[in-house]
């Protein structure tokens, strides 16, 4: 699983003996792995400030994650082609996140201990507020250069109907400059060829004899051109409608053709142009803000356990990381290792709808619990 649970309970005699047993009681039977979570002596400040900040924290982990999980996705979406490499790119510091987690240590350049732990905070919120924003605008540059090259793209593919016929009709299949005569292209349904030949030279006046050419097919039908006088086209295309030949509205101009495909390999260039240095921004960004989240996850865990334990700073933050077929087990035995801490705290799960009771967003038990949840991808 790449769910862990970060939680905490109060030292023991020793924090090294609060470690051992919660160890002992879960790793032996295979409930969990588990690794200390280190959180330095932060500066705890006052009580009035911590409750506020509490809920604080709450909050600006949420927004955190969420600009996690965008990060993670917009870089499954830019690298449209080999999503598999999506995983080798998430990485924080280097490293994969499950590596990164459990050998966590808090990063003392970036977030200094000598700081009030509102500081801290104020830093990290800044810092994640940044790349959402610079996230914004640099998706929706390169959203809009994608959409632009894939709707040229669109014209290139499709029905003979709809599609664009730049790329498959060339100068010599036109009478061009002529006073009276214009070619006009025609799309024929398969079935219906043997009736084009026999009919198209007497759709109306004016058509020159045996002047079709069939220049395209696709699965379903074929492009011909045919010549003939331009005062007879309304009549042609009438009559070519009524018998099931679609006219297409083409006129041929080598200055637009070549105004399309410049604009298209321009677009195409400046894609891949974009693409390296917005993959690069996206993998130190990724990085940077699921930092900033776990560091988010050690401030949580350290306020929640003055508030709950009480001081002086007397506690051990622990990471577990559940066996699948085993969470209920681990709940269980956490609860009876711990229950003595609050002894009205009945396990109560968010699932539980009590009323008067806002629990919505979170799981309440006897020790400190934070979800860490390293699956970032919602892959369609």
């Amino acid at each position: 699983m790449t769910e862990f649970w970060c939680i905490s309970a109060p030292g023991e005699k020793t924090c090294q003996q609060t470690w051992d047993k919660m160890n002992m009681a879960t790793s032996q039977t295979n409930l969990s792995t588990n690794h200390k979570f280190n959180i330095p002596e932060l500066k705890v400040g006052t009580l009035d400030v911590l409750v506020g900040l509490s809920d604080e924290l709450a909050k600006l982990d949420s927004f955190v994650e969420s600009v996690v999980r965008k990060v993670a996705q917009y870089m499954a979406d830019v690298l449209e082609d080999s999503r598999d490499k999506v995983q080798e790119n998430l990485l924080a510091n280097g490293v994969d996140l499950v590596t990164y987690v459990t050998r966590f240590q808090w990063d003392m350049a970036k977030y200094p201990i000598k700081q009030s732990l509102k500081n801290i905070s104020e830093i990290m919120s800044k810092q994640v507020s940044q790349i959402d924003n610079d996230l914004k605008a640099r998706a929706s540059a390169y959203n809009s250069l994608k959409g632009n090259l894939q709707s040229l793209e669109r014209k290139n593919i499709g029905s003979l109907l709809t599609r664009s016929l730049a790329d498959i009709v060339k100068k010599n299949d036109f009478v061009l400059d002529s006073e009276y005569l214009t070619t006009l292209l025609v799309v024929v349904p398969k079935t219906s060829y043997p009736d084009w030949q026999k009919t198209y030279e007497t759709l109306s006046e004016m058509v020159v004899p045996r002047s079709t050419k069939l220049l395209f097919e696709d699965q379903d039908s074929g492009l011909f051109s045919v010549t003939l006088f331009r005062k007879a086209g309304d009549d042609f295309k009438h009559k070519a409608r009524e018998n099931k030949f679609m006219v297409r509205d083409f006129q041929y101009n080598e200055e637009e053709m070549k105004a399309d495909k410049e604009e298209m390999t321009r677009l195409s260039t400046d894609k891949k142009k974009q693409f390296g240095p917005l993959v690069r921004w996206l993998k130190v960004n990724f990085s940077e803000a699921f930092i900033a989240w776990i560091h988010i996850k050690a401030l949580r865990v350290f306020t929640e356990s003055v508030l709950r334990y009480g001081l002086p700073v007397n506690f051990q933050a622990m990471l577990l990381q559940p066996n699948k077929k085993n969470v209920k087990k681990l709940r269980e035995v956490l609860q009876d290792l711990y229950k003595h801490l609050d002894s009205n705290a009945t396990v109560i799960d968010a699932s539980m709808d009590i009323p008067g009771l806002n629990l919505s967003q979170q799981e309440y038990y006897p020790y400190v619990y934070y979800k860490i949840d390293c699956n970032l991808l919602d892959f369609k």
